[in-house]
Protein backbone atom coordinates (compact mmCIF):
# COMPACT_ATOMS: atom_id res chain seq x y z
CA UNK A 1 0.00 0.00 0.00
CA UNK A 2 1.38 3.37 -1.00
CA UNK A 3 1.94 5.88 1.75
CA UNK A 4 -0.18 8.99 1.51
CA UNK A 5 1.39 12.28 2.47
CA UNK A 6 -0.20 13.58 5.64
CA UNK A 7 -1.62 17.09 5.44
CA UNK A 8 -0.34 19.73 7.82
CA UNK A 9 -2.52 22.40 9.39
CA UNK A 10 0.50 24.71 9.54
CA UNK A 11 3.52 24.68 7.25
CA UNK A 12 6.45 26.30 9.00
CA UNK A 13 8.20 28.89 6.85
CA UNK A 14 11.52 30.67 7.41
CA UNK A 15 9.95 33.42 9.56
CA UNK A 16 8.08 30.94 11.73
CA UNK A 17 11.14 28.74 12.16
CA UNK A 18 13.27 31.74 13.11
CA UNK A 19 10.74 32.88 15.71
CA UNK A 20 10.41 29.34 17.06
CA UNK A 21 14.18 28.92 17.40
CA UNK A 22 14.41 32.33 19.11
CA UNK A 23 11.73 31.62 21.70
CA UNK A 24 13.14 28.14 22.32
CA UNK A 25 16.61 29.56 22.91
CA UNK A 26 15.32 32.21 25.31
CA UNK A 27 13.11 29.62 26.97
CA UNK A 28 16.06 27.28 27.45
CA UNK A 29 17.97 30.15 29.07
CA UNK A 30 14.93 30.92 31.23
CA UNK A 31 14.70 27.35 32.44
CA UNK A 32 18.41 26.70 32.83
CA UNK A 33 19.81 30.03 34.00
CA UNK A 34 20.72 28.70 37.50
CA UNK A 35 23.25 26.43 35.77
CA UNK A 36 24.39 29.05 33.25
CA UNK A 37 24.91 32.15 35.40
CA UNK A 38 28.05 32.21 37.59
CA UNK A 39 27.53 32.81 41.34
CA UNK A 40 28.97 36.33 41.02
CA UNK A 41 26.52 37.46 38.31
CA UNK A 42 23.73 39.94 38.97
CA UNK A 43 21.22 37.33 37.80
CA UNK A 44 22.21 34.98 40.60
CA UNK A 45 22.13 37.87 43.05
CA UNK A 46 18.45 38.39 42.16
CA UNK A 47 17.43 34.73 42.18
CA UNK A 48 13.94 35.54 43.45
CA UNK A 49 13.35 38.08 40.67
CA UNK A 50 14.89 36.27 37.69
CA UNK A 51 11.93 33.90 37.07
CA UNK A 52 9.62 36.91 36.82
CA UNK A 53 11.95 38.51 34.26
CA UNK A 54 12.04 35.41 32.10
CA UNK A 55 8.29 34.88 32.49
CA UNK A 56 7.55 38.37 31.18
CA UNK A 57 9.94 37.90 28.28
CA UNK A 58 8.48 34.52 27.38
CA UNK A 59 4.95 35.97 27.20
CA UNK A 60 6.10 38.38 24.49
CA UNK A 61 8.10 35.79 22.60
CA UNK A 62 5.37 33.14 22.61
CA UNK A 63 3.04 35.79 21.20
CA UNK A 64 5.60 36.55 18.47
CA UNK A 65 5.86 32.86 17.57
CA UNK A 66 2.07 32.48 17.45
CA UNK A 67 1.81 35.53 15.20
CA UNK A 68 4.59 34.32 12.91
CA UNK A 69 3.03 30.87 12.58
CA UNK A 70 -0.36 32.44 11.92
CA UNK A 71 1.11 34.50 9.08
CA UNK A 72 2.53 31.33 7.54
CA UNK A 73 -0.85 29.76 6.96
CA UNK A 74 -3.05 29.22 10.03
CA UNK A 75 -6.27 29.47 8.09
CA UNK A 76 -9.87 29.46 9.36
CA UNK A 77 -10.16 25.66 9.23
CA UNK A 78 -6.96 25.26 11.23
CA UNK A 79 -8.17 27.87 13.74
CA UNK A 80 -11.41 25.91 14.19
CA UNK A 81 -9.45 22.69 14.75
CA UNK A 82 -7.16 24.50 17.18
CA UNK A 83 -10.13 25.79 19.16
CA UNK A 84 -11.76 22.37 19.45
CA UNK A 85 -8.58 20.58 20.52
CA UNK A 86 -7.49 23.34 22.91
CA UNK A 87 -10.92 23.36 24.56
CA UNK A 88 -10.85 19.57 24.87
CA UNK A 89 -7.37 19.60 26.36
CA UNK A 90 -8.27 22.38 28.79
CA UNK A 91 -11.34 20.42 29.90
CA UNK A 92 -9.31 17.22 30.38
CA UNK A 93 -6.65 18.81 32.57
CA UNK A 94 -8.78 19.42 35.72
CA UNK A 95 -9.99 15.79 35.74
CA UNK A 96 -6.93 14.59 37.64
CA UNK A 97 -5.76 17.87 39.14
CA UNK A 98 -4.06 17.20 42.45
CA UNK A 99 -4.22 13.41 42.04
CA UNK A 100 -0.80 11.80 41.58
CA UNK A 101 -0.11 13.15 38.11
CA UNK A 102 -3.30 11.84 36.46
CA UNK A 103 -3.31 14.31 33.58
CA UNK A 104 -5.11 12.89 30.51
CA UNK A 105 -4.52 16.00 28.41
CA UNK A 106 -0.94 14.92 27.70
CA UNK A 107 -1.89 11.99 25.49
CA UNK A 108 -4.14 14.27 23.43
CA UNK A 109 -1.24 16.68 22.90
CA UNK A 110 0.98 13.81 21.71
CA UNK A 111 -1.56 12.47 19.22
CA UNK A 112 -2.54 15.94 17.96
CA UNK A 113 1.07 16.97 17.42
CA UNK A 114 1.71 13.71 15.60
CA UNK A 115 -1.18 14.14 13.16
CA UNK A 116 -1.21 17.91 12.69
CA UNK A 117 2.53 18.59 12.68
CA UNK A 118 5.12 20.43 14.78
CA UNK A 119 3.97 23.98 13.98
CA UNK A 120 0.37 23.31 14.91
CA UNK A 121 1.55 21.24 17.88
CA UNK A 122 3.52 24.13 19.36
CA UNK A 123 0.59 26.55 19.06
CA UNK A 124 -1.85 23.94 20.39
CA UNK A 125 0.29 23.12 23.42
CA UNK A 126 0.74 26.78 24.33
CA UNK A 127 -2.91 27.74 23.81
CA UNK A 128 -4.21 24.68 25.66
CA UNK A 129 -2.08 25.38 28.71
CA UNK A 130 -3.16 29.04 28.70
CA UNK A 131 -6.84 28.08 28.44
CA UNK A 132 -6.57 25.46 31.17
CA UNK A 133 -4.86 27.96 33.48
CA UNK A 134 -7.77 30.36 33.04
CA UNK A 135 -10.20 27.51 33.69
CA UNK A 136 -8.48 26.29 36.86
CA UNK A 137 -7.20 29.63 38.17
CA UNK A 138 -3.60 28.56 37.74
CA UNK A 139 -2.32 31.91 36.50
CA UNK A 140 1.07 33.00 37.82
CA UNK A 141 4.72 33.49 36.84
CA UNK A 142 4.92 29.77 36.05
CA UNK A 143 2.28 29.97 33.29
CA UNK A 144 4.58 31.17 30.44
CA UNK A 145 6.98 28.35 31.31
CA UNK A 146 4.10 25.85 31.22
CA UNK A 147 2.97 27.21 27.85
CA UNK A 148 6.45 26.90 26.38
CA UNK A 149 7.08 23.44 27.85
CA UNK A 150 3.75 22.12 26.59
CA UNK A 151 4.43 23.68 23.19
CA UNK A 152 7.73 21.79 23.05
CA UNK A 153 5.95 18.61 24.21
CA UNK A 154 3.36 18.69 21.40
CA UNK A 155 5.84 19.96 18.80
CA UNK A 156 8.19 17.07 19.53
CA UNK A 157 5.44 14.59 18.71
CA UNK A 158 5.11 16.24 15.31
CA UNK A 159 8.83 15.77 14.68
CA UNK A 160 8.78 12.01 15.23
CA UNK A 161 9.78 9.92 12.19
CA UNK A 162 7.44 8.37 9.66
CA UNK A 163 4.40 10.69 9.76
CA UNK A 164 3.33 9.65 6.25
CA UNK A 165 3.98 5.91 6.34
CA UNK A 166 4.28 4.59 9.90
CA UNK A 167 0.96 3.21 11.13
CA UNK A 168 -0.46 0.55 13.41
CA UNK A 169 1.10 -0.95 16.50
CA UNK A 170 4.59 0.32 15.73
CA UNK A 171 3.39 3.91 15.64
CA UNK A 172 1.45 3.49 18.88
CA UNK A 173 4.47 2.05 20.68
CA UNK A 174 6.63 4.92 19.40
CA UNK A 175 4.07 7.51 20.56
CA UNK A 176 3.68 5.81 23.93
CA UNK A 177 7.46 5.75 24.41
CA UNK A 178 7.72 9.40 23.45
CA UNK A 179 4.87 10.32 25.79
CA UNK A 180 6.51 8.45 28.67
CA UNK A 181 9.86 10.22 28.25
CA UNK A 182 8.35 13.61 27.45
CA UNK A 183 6.13 13.47 30.53
CA UNK A 184 9.25 13.18 32.70
CA UNK A 185 10.99 15.88 30.67
CA UNK A 186 8.05 18.24 31.15
CA UNK A 187 8.08 17.71 34.90
CA UNK A 188 11.83 18.24 35.06
CA UNK A 189 11.88 21.52 33.15
CA UNK A 190 8.92 22.81 35.17
CA UNK A 191 10.88 21.98 38.33
CA UNK A 192 13.66 24.16 36.96
CA UNK A 193 11.19 27.04 36.59
CA UNK A 194 10.01 26.88 40.21
CA UNK A 195 13.11 25.68 41.99
CA UNK A 196 14.92 29.07 42.14
CA UNK A 197 11.96 30.54 44.08
CA UNK A 198 12.89 28.41 47.09
CA UNK A 199 15.07 30.00 49.72
CA UNK A 200 18.40 28.27 50.23
CA UNK A 201 17.91 28.71 53.97
CA UNK A 202 14.64 26.78 53.88
CA UNK A 203 15.99 23.49 52.54
CA UNK A 204 19.22 21.79 51.59
CA UNK A 205 17.74 20.94 48.16
CA UNK A 206 16.91 24.57 47.27
CA UNK A 207 18.84 26.67 44.77
CA UNK A 208 21.87 28.33 46.35
CA UNK A 209 23.02 31.41 44.37
CA UNK A 210 26.44 31.20 46.00
CA UNK A 211 27.06 27.53 45.21
CA UNK A 212 28.91 26.16 42.19
CA UNK A 213 27.09 24.45 39.32
CA UNK A 214 27.87 20.84 40.42
CA UNK A 215 26.54 21.54 43.91
CA UNK A 216 23.35 23.13 42.56
CA UNK A 217 22.89 20.28 40.10
CA UNK A 218 23.05 17.80 42.98
CA UNK A 219 20.52 19.93 44.88
CA UNK A 220 18.23 20.02 41.87
CA UNK A 221 18.32 16.25 41.34
CA UNK A 222 17.54 15.73 45.02
CA UNK A 223 14.70 18.25 44.71
CA UNK A 224 13.21 16.35 41.74
CA UNK A 225 13.45 13.01 43.53
CA UNK A 226 11.89 14.39 46.69
CA UNK A 227 9.08 16.45 45.21
CA UNK A 228 7.99 15.33 41.75
CA UNK A 229 9.19 11.83 40.86
CA UNK A 230 5.90 10.19 41.86
CA UNK A 231 3.85 12.85 40.10
CA UNK A 232 5.90 12.59 36.90
CA UNK A 233 5.67 8.79 36.95
CA UNK A 234 1.90 8.98 37.28
CA UNK A 235 1.70 11.39 34.35
CA UNK A 236 3.94 9.17 32.23
CA UNK A 237 2.00 5.96 32.99
CA UNK A 238 -1.37 7.59 32.31
CA UNK A 239 -0.06 8.95 29.01
CA UNK A 240 1.18 5.50 27.96
CA UNK A 241 -2.04 3.72 28.96
CA UNK A 242 -4.31 6.21 27.19
CA UNK A 243 -2.11 6.25 24.09
CA UNK A 244 -2.18 2.46 23.76
CA UNK A 245 -5.89 2.09 24.53
CA UNK A 246 -7.52 5.17 23.01
CA UNK A 247 -4.77 6.06 20.56
CA UNK A 248 -6.03 4.09 17.53
CA UNK A 249 -9.50 5.65 17.65
CA UNK A 250 -8.21 9.17 18.33
CA UNK A 251 -5.59 8.97 15.56
CA UNK A 252 -8.22 7.79 13.06
CA UNK A 253 -10.56 10.60 14.06
CA UNK A 254 -7.86 13.23 13.81
CA UNK A 255 -6.65 11.98 10.43
CA UNK A 256 -10.19 11.80 9.09
CA UNK A 257 -10.89 15.35 10.26
CA UNK A 258 -7.61 16.50 8.72
CA UNK A 259 -8.44 14.96 5.35
CA UNK A 260 -11.90 16.45 5.32
CA UNK A 261 -10.63 19.86 6.36
CA UNK A 262 -8.15 19.84 3.44
CA UNK A 263 -5.93 22.39 5.20
CA UNK A 264 -3.57 22.74 2.26
CA UNK A 265 -6.37 23.48 -0.23
CA UNK A 266 -6.89 27.24 -0.50
CA UNK A 267 -10.36 28.57 0.16
CA UNK A 268 -11.87 30.24 -2.93
CA UNK A 269 -15.17 31.98 -3.53
CA UNK A 270 -17.03 31.84 -6.80
CA UNK A 271 -18.06 35.08 -8.36
CA UNK A 272 -21.79 35.82 -8.08
CA UNK A 273 -23.81 34.93 -11.11
CA UNK A 274 -25.12 37.81 -13.14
Amino acid sequence: MNAQRQARAVRLGPRSLTALVLVSAVGAAGFGWPFLAPPTSQLSAHAQDAPWLFAGLLVLLVAVVAAAISESGLGPKAVAMLGVLAATGAALRPIGAGTAGIEPMFFLMVLSGRVLGPGFGFVLGSVTMFASALLTGGVGPWLPFQMLAMGWFAMGAGLLPGPDRLRGRTELVMLAGYGFLAAFAYGTVMNMAGWPFMSALASNVAFDPQAAVPANLARFLAYCLATSLGWDLGRAVVTVVLTLTLGPAVLRALRRATRRAAFETPVTFDAPRQ
